[in-house]
């Protein structure tokens, strides 16, 4: 993943015809999450950014313009927001790793990409996170 002028993420290239993978994606999410370590950062949410990439099996069924038949993105920010309302998380990392495990629970998705970001921690940077990459151990 790489920045493009106005520092926002540029997104991977994960879609692949040759092997029916589909590239789902979120970008830029802006949530206020109670995080850190600090006692500060406990005390006030903090303004976050999400970024989401899945890779999607196609499998053999059509999609039939039919949204029961594919990974649906309104669904992973209600999921999102639902990990961030469970309260308090003291790492960015901790909370990479819940929204990864909360995409691979459903079998089409191969593998979750997901970066955090702090956007109001260090004066002189844009932002401060993570970035990880989990695979389905059920494929």
């Amino acid at each position: 993943m790489t920045l493009n002028p106005v520092n926002k993420v540029t997104p991977l290239r994960i879609a692949d015809a040759g092997d029916r993978i589909r590239h789902v994606f979120i970008r830029d999410f802006m949530v206020d999450c109670s995080i850190g370590i600090y006692s500060h950062e406990k005390e006030h949410e903090q303004r976050v950014r999400i970024n989401v990439d899945l890779a999607v099996s196609e499998g053999d069924n059509p999609i039939d313009d039919n949204i029961q038949n594919v990974i649906c993105y309104e669904q992973l920010a209600i999921g999102i927001e639902g990990i961030i309302d469970q309260g308090h998380v003291n790492l960015v990392e901790t909370l990479a790793e819940k929204i990864a495990s909360m995409c691979l629970l459903q079998d089409e998705v191969l593998s979750a990409r997901v970066r955090v970001e702090k956007l109001d921690i260090l004066e002189s940077a844009e932002s401060v996170g993570v970035e990880i990459e989990r695979f389905n151990s059920q494929v």
